[in-house]
């Protein structure tokens, strides 16, 4: 019988611990098939973050690494300098990426370092109990704000992406989603262009993916697809910020 459908080689035969309705397993699988569709899984070295992919260096089957919490990209940095021929991506939630290492972000898209960064928003912090994240909505519950994130307290949720978009050492900016079929599709079209962005030697890129916690936003599965599509997508829209290659 022909097989029409299966695992990526680049995915190793651990079983993902993700609570159910948590869409880091499909980014988990959209990556891997972009490293087997271009060739570089012998080539490729992946950061792990702090948070709910803290695991991630046992379901990708490439050479990875352990960052301290938000220093993925300064680890990824000095990976990419020593070894200038790899793939080198980091994966990164919203706590990792936008709160602990904002700056580490920031400063590695502003000196336009050949790196990949595929950033998970699920606007909360996952791993450690539910707590506010930069990327909490307003009104958005959460452990450390039970009546609803407020202006005067925290400030406004921030747009990662539009705001590294502004430096000029960034040179593919996009946001996706997994909520649906066709999101996923646009979604790995993103993924494999940031990848071959680093591939083909042209700078910074990052795609943002929007994602759901079920389990520290109190609802089912289905309900968290639709939060995400009623309040996330408004706030956080979908589609390419960024791409030199476009604007040139």
């Amino acid at each position: 019988m022909e097989q029409i459908a299966g695992k990526p080689e680049a995915l190793t035969d651990k079983e993902f611990h993700y609570c159910p309705g948590c869409t880091h397993g499909i980014v988990h699988r959209l990556v891997a098939e972009v490293i087997d569709e271009l060739e570089i899984q012998e080539e490729t070295i992946g950061v792990a973050p702090v948070g709910c992919a803290v695991l991630a260096y046992e379901y990708f089957d490439v050479d990875m690494h352990q960052a301290a919490h938000g220093r993925a990209p300064a680890l990824a940095t000095g990976i990419k300098r020593v070894h200038s021929d790899k793939t080198v991506f980091t994966y990164q939630g919203d706590g990792d990426l936008a709160a602990i290492g904002t700056a580490e972000i920031v400063h590695a898209a502003a000196r336009g370092e050949e790196l990949t960064t595929i950033f998970i928003n699920n606007a909360i912090f996952g791993m450690t109990g539910g707590q506010m994240a930069p990327t909490t909505l307003l009104d958005q519950k959460a452990t450390t704000s039970p009546e609803g994130r407020k202006v005067k307290d925290a400030g406004y949720p921030i747009r990662m992406s539009e705001m590294l978009a502004t430096l000029d050492g960034s040179t593919y900016i996009a946001r996706v989603s997994v909520d649906s079929p066709q999101n996923i599709k646009k979604a790995k079209k993103a993924i494999k262009k940031a990848f071959e962005i680093q591939v083909e030697g042209k700078g910074f890129a990052l795609v943002e993916v929007l994602s759901t916690c079920p389990t520290n936003w109190g609802v089912s599965p289905q309900e968290a697809i639709e939060w995400l599509q009623d309040n996330m997508i408004p706030y956080y829209p979908l589609g390419p910020i960024k791409d030199v290659e476009v604007e040139k």
